[in-house]
């Protein structure tokens, strides 16, 4: 990857990436939208709709194209700004991020605690203490809660936010490579993701054994391949439009389709090379999983029928839930959360499976609206107090008589 390439369509392949205000493009809001909705159904496991997410038709799932989107939302939000003179001012304005995604953390963590100990007190449900990684917690408190406050001890499904915190915390650094390269950049990343997963390196957890579920040395690349690909379009450069590419693409997302529905999973494949390039693990994002989320984005950028599917008003319901990711996002935890919590406790049916998670959608759609409304109201309130003070002003001097 070259840093910049100009020619007679450079900048064409913005039309999947652009942020631009005055036309803004959604396509990054919507999918980001479905991938929340997909990651809420997940994580209430068994239930009838959880067979319509991504990572049943694909070595990939909504992880993956959340945090390749995190990545190039990062670009935008900070990469422009990330120059001489402004680098401390951006790097502070990153880190205070990481510092909110750390705190919202230990939020739904505490949470989820309150919801699986509460209802394991009120219906008798012993077995609710040891669901997700909760046993530690009640087996050594002091222990595990230095685990919690270090990020060391992660409960089920409350994994997402500590690695998104982890990469931006190294997002300065990157920057800092883009700017002088992001050949280099990437290249870099790459060589963390492919030591870390050959050797099995990766953050601790604390007190049990092990690393993190997602590990935040392999998931970087994934991060920082969003971040190259934004920055690269922003300079000038265009995606190959290759045809070739192309159906290399479908053909392994078909592939991928075939292994996962047939299934294939009993067939090795691995011809003596280490997991992380062959296998599918998830811990280290091993590069099965990397390429079907990577093909599938590339499909999207340069098949212009197929962007538009994504490209939707900014007003739809799906736009306006990706636009508002983290606080949709932490419902969704603490609705999950509850909803395992309650199917331990009483048992389910299809049904009430569905009825749950299409309830908890609902919600997730209502707060994303409510955030929305008032987004705007403040905005209205803001102009009109600036309308004030330019009047008052105005007023002022004309008293005067200056």
């Amino acid at each position: 990857m070259t840093d910049a390439a100009h020619g007679p369509h450079a900048g064409r392949n913005v039309v999947s990436l652009s942020r631009d205000a005055a036309n803004r493009n959604t396509s990054i809001d919507v999918i980001r939208a479905l991938c929340l909705i997909m990651i809420f159904v997940n994580h209430v496991p068994g239930n009838p709709l959880e067979r319509l997410t991504t990572k049943n038709f694909g070595f990939s799932d909504a992880a993956e194209i959340f945090v390749l989107l995190s990545g190039v939302s990062a670009a935008y939000a900070y990469g422009a700004k990330y120059g001489q003179g402004a680098r401390l001012v951006t790097t502070l304005k990153i880190w205070r991020r990481s510092g909110v995604l750390y705190v919202a953390h230990l939020a739904t963590t505490l949470a989820t605690l309150g919801i699986f100990c509460f209802l394991a007190t009120v219906y008798a449900r012993p077995e609710l203490l040891e669901a997700i990684n909760i046993a530690p917690v009640i087996a050594e408190p002091a222990t595990a809660l230095v685990g919690v406050v270090t990020l060391g001890h992660q409960l089920g499904y409350n994994n997402i936010l500590p690695v998104y915190a982890v990469m931006l915390l190294l997002l300065p650094i990157f920057l800092a490579i883009g700017k002088r390269s992001l050949t280099m950049m990437v290249a870099l990343s790459g060589s963390i993701w492919i030591f870390s997963g050959w050797y099995r390196i990766g953050f601790p957890n604390y007190p049990n054994d092990g690393v993190w579920f997602l590990n935040p040395l392999s998931w970087q690349f994934l991060f920082v391949i969003g971040i190259a690909a934004a920055l690269y379009l922003r300079r000038g450069g265009e995606l190959p439009a290759r045809l070739d590419l192309i159906i290399g693409c479908i053909a392994y997302l078909v592939l991928s389709f075939a292994w996962v529905r047939i299934p294939l999973w009993g067939v090795d494949a691995s011809f003596d090379l280490p997991a992380v390039l062959t296998g599918f693990d998830k811990t280290f994002l091993s590069l099965p999983r990397l390429l079907h989320v990577l093909a599938a984005g590339y499909l999207i950028a340069m098949i212009p029928q197929l962007n538009q599917v994504f490209r939707l008003s900014a007003r739809n319901p799906l736009a306006v839930l990706g636009r508002h990711a983290l606080p949709v996002f932490l419902l969704g935890t603490l609705l999950a959360m509850a909803a395992q919590a309650w199917r331990i406790a009483h048992g389910s049916t299809a049904l009430s499976d569905i009825a749950i998670v299409c309830g908890g959608t609902m919600l997730l759609f209502a707060l994303a609206w409510f955030l929305e409304w008032h987004r705007e109201l403040s905005g209205n309130r803001s102009a009109a107090r600036s309308g004030q003070i330019r009047d008052l002003g105005l007023s002022t001097l004309v008293a005067r008589g200056d």
